[in-house]
């Protein structure tokens, strides 16, 4: 196995308000609690242990065994659910929606991550055990996000009506997706493996939320991963307090308003990754996800004709907590105060609108979780990293976009010189001269001076431009095959893990797959990683 690492900011792929967190940029300090290294967990261990509620942990572990019931799982995960009762215990979390089949890859590096972190902190800090989490992300509604997944350049997706939570959604019709995965996956031992996953996922279990389930224990139980689904009434109980204040105080809106408007104020490009409603929470029941919002003293939920009063409103969260469903928003809040939780692990975006809670967190006197941007990886075939090397394409340039990959490796294997930059240097030189010319003789000649220099400085951009086209057309071949190259790692222009699915990797690797990145992938090392099977 080899390797090679890309500090995140040269990949040209996560933003700024990532790469100025990866760089500890002082202004925002006051956006997190914590900075993720390894010493910063002893202080989360003893903020976190504070306020954790044994209660909690009952309910949590009792919760837990119900959802259990239904799979077979390892002894180590048995063993996690059992220590969550454990003063000493605390949870690792990462969260995902319940994408068909896992979805994009990144869904395994989220976990891999949450594991190899637990692994770790059990180093440095002995005396207390961390349980990697996934959570499940059975409350959304956004089918149209989850319902897919590509496989060789192929688009399966499963075709039908939802309404509410996808969670609850029936396996019905993924019996013809998974005919046309048959087909395609072919007849090899690994194929057959896939072919098994799937159809023990979808067509042995009822619901969404059931199949994802199996999936992920089947591909990560040997680490002890523990997957909560916490669309639960007993979970939501806990909930009660911070669902009432929501209603009746909009303390989230009032919050994560204030400090979107920080935010703004450091960086026009640090981009607002969510908005707060005045309420974030939606009602949920069988068929129906919809949103709670407040109008002339009255709550309504929008799109039906399900209306309360503040008293009404909250007797029906005594009884029915299960039926309020955070948003964006409060999911977050939702996770912390139900978990021993020390550490979020998430991709770029999710951590951008975790920034945005802080502030809220402290309103609500909860503690903010240490932030954990996720392990994220290309992966490359012996003989793709082969002929990148007899290519001279290095990790640095496979991740250029595409113009400027090809622009840049053309300049370097052109027998003749295409960059211009000199000779443009030397003509501003000269026009400075001319410029002191004009001013000591007639200043009217300034503009026609400037007019001269933006001319020929344009000529030659178009000079070397017409150089570059030609040489791009003299080297095609070579220029082929890098793009292909770029295009095989790069698919539709964009990160492999955020395009193709686990299966395509498990076809060629099998069993060996997510052992070789549980072994490699290190969660605290802050790069992104090439790894070349």
């Amino acid at each position: 196995m080899q390797q090679e690492h890309l500090p995140f900011k040269e990949t040209g792929y996560f933003s700024s308000l990532i790469c100025d967190y990866l760089d500890k940029k002082s202004e925002l300090n006051r956006f997190y609690n914590r900075f993720p290294n390894i010493e910063s967990f002893k202080l989360q261990i003893e903020e976190k242990k504070s306020t954790i509620k044994q209660e909690s942990r009952d309910v949590l572990v009792n919760v837990l065994k119900q959802q259990y019931q239904k799979i077979k799982t390892s002894d180590i995960t048995l063993q996690h659910i059992e220590s969550l009762n454990l003063a000493n215990t605390f949870t690792i979390t990462t969260g995902h929606q319940l994408n068909l089949f896992t979805g994009p890859l990144y869904f395994l590096y989220k976990i891999v991550s949450a594991i190899n972190l637990s692994e770790t902190l059990k180093d440095k800090y002995p005396a207390n055990n961390f349980v990697p989490i996934y959570w499940m992300a059975t409350e959304d509604h956004d089918f149209e996000e989850i319902n897919y997944f590509n496989l060789k350049g192929r688009k399966f997706q499963w075709n039908r009506k939802a309404k509410g939570a996808v969670g609850e959604l029936n396996t019905e019709g993924l019996n013809e997706v998974y005919e046309l995965l048959s087909q395609v996956l072919g007849t090899s031992s690994q194929a057959e493996e896939l072919k098994k996953m799937f159809q023990q996922a979808y067509l042995h279990h009822d619901n969404l939320a059931d199949a994802t389930r199996y999936l992920a224990n089947e591909l990560f139980k040997d680490y002890g991963l523990v997957i909560i689904d916490a669309n639960e009434p007993k979970l939501k109980r806990l909930f009660i307090p911070y669902i009432e204040e929501e209603l009746i105080n909009q303390t989230s809106f009032k919050q994560v308003s204030k400090t979107n408007e920080v935010l703004s104020k450091i960086s026009e490009a640090y981009k607002i990754q969510v908005n707060p409603r005045e309420i974030n929470l939606f009602y949920l029941k069988e068929n129906l996800r919809e949103r709670i919002v407040f109008d002339n003293g009255i709550f309504k939920v929008l799109n039906t004709d399900i209306v309360w009063g503040k008293d009404e409103i909250l007797q029906e969260v005594a009884k029915f907590p299960e039926r309020f469903s955070p948003n964006v928003i409060l999911r977050p809040l939702y996770q912390e105060v139900i978990l021993p939780n020390l550490c979020y692990i998430g991709g770029g975006g999710e951590l951008a609108y975790w920034f945005q809670l802080k502030q809220f967190f402290d309103e609500v006197k909860i503690p903010f979780p240490i932030l954990l941007l996720r392990n994220s990886v290309l992966i490359q075939s012996e003989s793709q990293h082969k002929k990148l090397e007899k290519l001279n394409v290095s990790a640095e340039d496979i991740f250029l976009k595409r113009d400027t990959f090809i622009n840049k490796k053309v300049r370097e294997i052109s027998n003749l010189d295409i960059d211009f930059s000199s000779q443009k240097e030397h003509l501003v030189k000269q026009f400075k001269d001319l410029y002191k010319l004009a001013e000591q003789t007639d200043k009217s000649f300034l503009g026609a001076v400037k007019a001269q220099e933006v001319k020929q400085l344009k000529g030659l951009d178009t000079l070397e431009k017409r150089l570059l086209k030609a040489q791009k057309k003299a080297l095609s071949d070579q220029v082929f095959r890098m793009t292909e190259l770029q295009n095989q790692l790069f698919p539709n222009g964009s990160l492999q893990e955020r395009n193709t699915n686990f299966s395509e990797f498990y076809l060629e690797y099998g069993e060996l797959l997510i052992p070789n990145l549980i072994e490699n992938l290190k969660p605290l090392r802050g790069e992104f990683v090439i790894m070349t099977f």
